[in-house]
């Protein structure tokens, strides 16, 4: 299988979509590491395996309608594979198997099958200090966007998962591009303060626009940098409430088609304003688990 993923909205060829098929059931208190996931244990209001698959299995209907190939995970049970991106990211023709926290190493396991159809050569595995998760890689031609966090802040929250080693693998293995870091704030214990992955805050679309969530970023010079690069004209600013539902976590399958929530009103009429196919698909259950459209996804081939 040839790899080539050069940005986040080329014509969409090959993807692997997770699936929630026998993801475990409800997690104790205790064992979910995310906030909003916390949140919604809490409240009495896990998401069912039931309401979650036809959501995933609503977007994979979407791929199929413009003729991506869809691969899917083994289904492994007892493991939650619905966020593919985190676990496996592709960068150019190559394909990266990132060091990830302990309790998501079965999810790799779902998708080796996939991973052994790509030749050897252009696979890098992270050494075992080097974390990385894919929601914290955004690619954007000759640039590589990473969300980090600085030692202190890695060791400190469980919602940090990508280290400065991981910026400096991504570095070193692609000097070519220019890779920029961007320390996100975090909570562990409020989904609305936490910006768990850049991908939470911050998505390049394919006619020149990003989605962007300013008060993710810790540091006002980072801001700065995607400014100017897209133009802040070009940024379309989303609020903490929308960046609570997600609303940056939309998905390219095209420069001008752009997945994305039915519920995110005032984003998808922007986008469609802007001149992009909106393709809505319904996907709050899923997003109680602070993940959705980009974080289900592994694309594996994107071309011009």
């Amino acid at each position: 299988m040839q790899v080539s993923v050069n940005n986040e909205y080329d014509r969409l060829k090959t993807v692997v979509l997770g699936i929630a098929n026998n993801c475990g059931g409800q997690p104790n208190l205790d064992d979910a590491y995310d906030p909003k996931t916390k949140e919604f244990l809490k409240k009495g209001m896990y998401p069912l395996e039931k309401q979650m698959i036809p959501e995933m299995e609503a977007f994979a209907k979407i791929l199929a309608k413009y003729d991506v190939e869809v691969l899917r995970p083994s289904d492994i049970s007892n493991v939650n594979q619905i966020f593919a991106r985190d676990i496996c990211f592709a960068v150019d023709e190559k394909l990266i198997i990132p060091q990830i926290i302990r309790e998501r190493k079965p999810e790799q396991d779902a998708i080796q099958h996939i991973v052994n159809q790509v030749s050897e050569k252009n696979i890098l595995r992270a050494e075992a200090s080097v974390n990385i998760e894919g929601g914290d890689v955004v690619v954007h031609n000759e640039y590589i966007f990473v969300g980090y966090s600085n030692p202190d802040d890695f060791y400190n929250y469980k919602t940090a998962r990508t280290n400065e080693k991981g910026l400096q693998f991504l570095t070193d293995h692609f000097p070519h591009k220019t890779v920029l870091g961007f320390q996100l704030k975090k909570s562990d214990y409020e989904a609305r303060e936490n910006a768990l992955h850049l991908d939470c805050c911050f998505q390049p679309l394919g006619l020149g626009h990003a989605l962007i969530f300013e008060d993710g970023f810790q540091y006002d010079e980072d801001l700065q940098k995607i400014y100017s690069i897209f133009g802040e004209d070009n940024c379309i600013k989303v609020t903490r409430e929308e960046m609570y539902h997600m609303n940056c976590n939309v998905f390219s399958i095209d420069r001008d088609v752009v997945v994305s929530e039915r519920g995110f009103v005032r984003i998808n009429e922007k986008l469609q304003a802007l001149g992009y196919m909106v393709e809505t698909v319904p996907y709050y259950q899923i997003s109680k688990q602070e993940g959705l459209l980009r974080c289900s996804t592994l694309p594996l081939k994107r071309s011009k």
